[in-house]
């Protein structure tokens, strides 16, 4: 057999027009159309193993070939004016971007006494240097080597990695200054030794979660707290209760395509943080706690849209698996073997392609930024003013003729 180096090829198609006896065709390959699904499409896929790959920003050809609109993230768009000004876009070098975020609670105001000093201390925060952490991963055939290019990923980027409790093993020790442990409120109580080991926790949220966080507080003071929030039409009140109760970091999940369920049908992630981020605004304590979101992000432009709706940094999962080579056929979840063995992978070449995604991923934000000439990733959060939403625009401009849309379609299978 000879190798045909279809990898090589650039589909320019000479090879067909110039074949003397046109026997060569081209058509695309069956495998790779059956990649994923409606939300995690092939091309999707395709472009995160090139960053995954290389490290380098997918280069499409000239100009942006859509969508315009769309179900997900596609029916917002950034505005870009800042981009023909070239002496302002300080993407690579010229002006510095900064891309910090900050972790844990702010003081609403500061209090002083009669002798003009601050009273009180104040609230312990850690920075993290790009608006992302690691998420623990909803699929796949996942395996002590998994867990050790995350974990090595998370500790070079001095980022963050979330482990499920359970999963919590001897070979993560020396990463754990880099590891949230996510716990039920029943294994907090347990694992108060691990706990004192970590600078972040996270919990899964249940009914009496508010109610504990002052006790969870008082017997780990040096511990950030972060309850896990699955989102749904009561997330708004069930946030600002969490705020007012003392949670450091809410993390706002939605699906793995980032659909929420609510009684009016499915809703996309991005507009249920946007209404979440509103009603903290509302309520005056926005600026009091740190949220993140994760479901549905599979491009680096949807880290910077769900910042612009109100979030402060992103949780990954899938693009994770994707920079494994993961190829979303889901076989894993029927208890199928994984046609790539993403167990098997070397730890040092998968913490490899975790980084390489996540550099293109930056490279991407800081053009965004550069093109909306914004230098501070904090001043994104909240910046609905430099987006349009596609419903709001066909809502103003024909909703007087042709009345409100009836039916919105959910985001993947």
């Amino acid at each position: 057999m000879t190798d045909t180096i279809d990898s090589l090829c650039k589909n320019c198609l000479r090879c067909v027009q110039s074949c003397p006896g046109q026997v060569i065709t081209k058509v695309a390959n069956a495998e790779y159309k059956r990649l994923g699904n409606s939300y995690w499409t092939p091309d999707i896929i395709r472009r995160q193993w090139f960053q995954a790959e290389t490290g380098r920003i997918p280069v499409s050809g000239a100009g942006y070939g859509g969508p315009f609109s769309g179900p997900g993230f596609d029916d917002m768009w950034t505005d870009m004016s800042e981009i023909v000004r070239p002496t302002r876009d300080g993407i690579h070098g010229r002006e510095y971007i900064n891309t910090v975020v900050d972790l844990g609670r702010s003081l609403r105001y500061l209090r002083f006494d009669a002798a003009g000093h601050v009273v009180g201390d104040a609230p312990k925060k850690i920075e993290i240097p790009i608006p992302i952490i690691l998420k623990d991963l909803p699929l796949g055939s996942l395996s002590e080597s998994v867990f050790l290019a995350m974990a090595e990923a998370a500790q070079a980027m001095d980022t963050f990695m979330i482990a499920p409790v359970k999963e919590w093993k001897p070979y993560l020790e020396p990463y754990k200054a880099h590891l949230i442990p996510l716990l039920t409120e029943a294994e907090i109580d347990t694992h108060g030794e691990l706990i004192r080991g970590v600078r972040i926790i996270e919990i899964q949220l249940s009914d009496e979660t508010a109610a504990r966080l002052s006790r969870i507080r008082a017997a780990y003071p040096d511990v950030l707290i972060m309850v896990r929030v699955r989102l749904g039409e009561r997330s708004g009140e069930e946030v600002l209760a969490l705020t007012r109760a003392g949670a450091d970091i809410l993390h706002l999940c939605a699906d793995r395509d980032g659909n929420v369920e609510s009684g009016n049908g499915p809703r996309f992630v991005k507009d249920v943080v946007r209404s979440v981020h509103m009603r903290l605004v509302e309520a005056g304590c926005r600026n009091e706690i740190t949220l993140f979101a994760s479901g549905g992000i599979a491009m680096a432009e949807h880290v910077a849209k769900s910042i612009i709706v109100g979030a402060d940094a992103v949780a990954l999962d899938i693009p994770l698996l994707l920079a494994l080579e993961c190829r979303l056929c889901f076989r894993c979840e029927a208890g199928l073997s994984c046609p790539v063995e993403v167990e098997n992978i070397h730890p040092e070449w998968g913490k490899s392609r975790i980084l390489n995604l996540i550099a293109a991923w930056r490279n991407q934000l800081i053009e965004v930024l550069g093109a909306m000439g914004i230098r501070e990733i904090r001043r994104l959060r909240g910046e609905v003013g430099r987006a349009m939403f596609f419903d709001d625009l066909e809502r103003e401009t024909f909703g007087r003729l042709f009345g409100k849309r009836k039916k919105r379609e959910s985001v993947g299978n």
